[in-house]
């Protein structure tokens, strides 16, 4: 999934039921949110401790890597290294056959997405089933998630019946728009996917070095159907999801509920390690999952994107994200945190998503971990290329503003030219600008240079005194 965001956002903001559906569920997951974290008055102290862990694991995480693998393979499973998307996807396959299975039944991961996992077992004549409620929606309908927490956020529950009496094996007759007879179908239709499964794929939302321990936190209960039936559990985990002991859960299991679900803890949070003989799968096997994030580690801006704990605050907050939907990015990675990170995991291939953001600074505010997104997103403009005319522009302008004197000259005849402009025009903005300020007034009027500056209204007027 690439492309430029621009033209793709153009035709998103052109679908009125898509801006309809995503102002009512953005708005609904934050007003949740902001009622969940108001509860806490250590709220800010607590982000501050999952910045500070999240920090501690970029500094050590070769060290508590190993410390996993050791503690994982200890316990029973078999830890698997893959240095990128078809190294991770020829694992997971040749495990799978080796299992004696055509199909996987799968927890909601955001890892497999991206390294296309899915698609690659059907080349490899492998199904694999979704079994989070809107993952599978997103399936049935062949289509792409567009949320990080809520994949299928764009579809409203109208639309949801008709996906469902379409392409599920045997919709219950009569099946309404109501949220429980929705519920019941899925359920449904994956109860014997769950009972006939011998291979289960799974991401991690962290995994514990000093326990060699892997957790997941879900909604529905599908997980623990997913990690607890097959006799195989497959689970592709980004190398960045290391947390360095089992306690530093308890602040992150306050965190991550209340960003993204508004809940105060999830109805589901699994923790297993290793194998248990007689008890759950009895074939533990662990990717751990590079694809970029060793090159994102190495940028001491950048490298902030790896302590995301995918809660999708951030999308819930951002004015562009609620405007133009998922899709519209062209990554699995969607809103303020898929335009920091999607360019650096696959560097040539989002160039734009940088510039998809107003920088208006509410994701910095929403994130549980502090990530400064609008920080990132300036630092991956500036090493983004740019046409000879803005580089030309830039550095003019850059000798004008370094030296005062140029930069007050410069003002006096911008002031002037102003004033000659007005004075034809009678207008004290321009409408129309040629060539590459076309881009700023098709959407807004270019104001005219003030009459006079700052500093010469706090000159005349004695200090704002008078």
């Amino acid at each position: 999934m690439t492309g430029d965001f621009r033209p793709a956002a153009a035709v998103a903001l052109g679908n009125p039921q898509l801006r309809t559906n995503l102002r009512h569920a953005t708005h609904t997951i934050r007003d949740k949110r902001l009622h969940a974290v108001g509860e806490l008055p250590d709220w800010e102290r607590l982000r501050e401790a999952g910045r500070a862990i999240k920090a501690d694991v970029r500094r050590r995480l070769p060290e508590l890597l190993e410390q996993f693998e050791q503690r994982a393979t200890a316990a029973g499973a078999t830890v698997h290294w893959a240095r990128d998307a078809a190294e991770a996807g020829r694992i997971v396959a040749e495990l799978t056959r080796a299992a004696g299975a055509t199909e996987v039944v799968k927890v909601k991961s955001m890892a497999t997405q991206e390294i296309e996992l899915n698609e690659h077992l059907a080349e490899q004549g492998i199904t694999a089933y979704e079994t989070d409620l809107a993952e599978l929606i997103v399936q049935l309908a062949d289509d792409r998630p567009s949320h990080i927490l809520v994949p299928a956020i764009h579809y409203n529950r109208a639309q949801i019946r008709e996906i469902f009496a379409r392409e599920l094996d045997d919709p219950p007759a009569g099946l309404t728009d109501d949220p429980a007879a929705l519920a019941e179908a899925a359920r449904l239709h994956l109860r014997a996917r769950f009972l006939s499964a011998k291979v289960a794929v799974s991401g991690a939302n962290f995994a514990i070095a000093d326990t060699g321990s892997l957790v997941v936190v879900e909604s529905e209960g599908n997980g623990r159907m997913c990690l607890t039936l097959p006799d195989t559990l497959i689970s592709v985990v980004g190398v960045e999801k290391i947390l360095p002991a089992a306690t530093d859960l308890e602040v992150f299991l306050q965190l991550l509920p209340r960003s993204s679900t508004g809940e105060r803890m999830n109805p589901y949070t699994s923790i297993w390690t290793g194998v248990t003989p007689g008890d759950g799968p009895q074939h533990v096997h662990i990717v751990l999952l590079d694809n970029g994030r060793s090159d994102v580690l190495a940028d001491p801006v950048g490298r902030q994107a790896l302590a995301c704990i995918r809660c999708s605050a951030c999308l819930n907050v951002c004015p562009v994200y609620e405007r133009t939907g998922g899709h519209a990015y062209g990554s699995v990675y969607p809103g303020p945190i898929g335009a920091i990170l999607a360019p650096q995991l696959a560097p040539g291939r989002h160039e734009s998503l940088p510039y998809a953001s107003t920088l208006c600074g509410a994701c910095y505010d929403a994130c549980p971990v502090k990530i400064d997104i609008p920080q990132v997103l300036v630092h991956l403009r500036q090493r983004s290329p740019h046409p000879a005319g803005e580089r030309t522009a830039m550095t003019v302008l850059a000798r004008l503003m370094s030296n005062p004197r140029r930069w007050r000259r410069s003002l006096r005849a911008a002031r002037a030219g102003g004033r000659v402009v007005a004075a034809v025009t009678r207008r004290p903005a321009l409408r129309r600008l040629p060539g590459p300020g076309k881009a700023w007034t098709d959407s807004r009027d270019a104001p005219l240079p003030a009459p006079e500056t700052f500093r010469q209204w706090w000159s005349r007027t004695d200090g704002g005194r008078r």
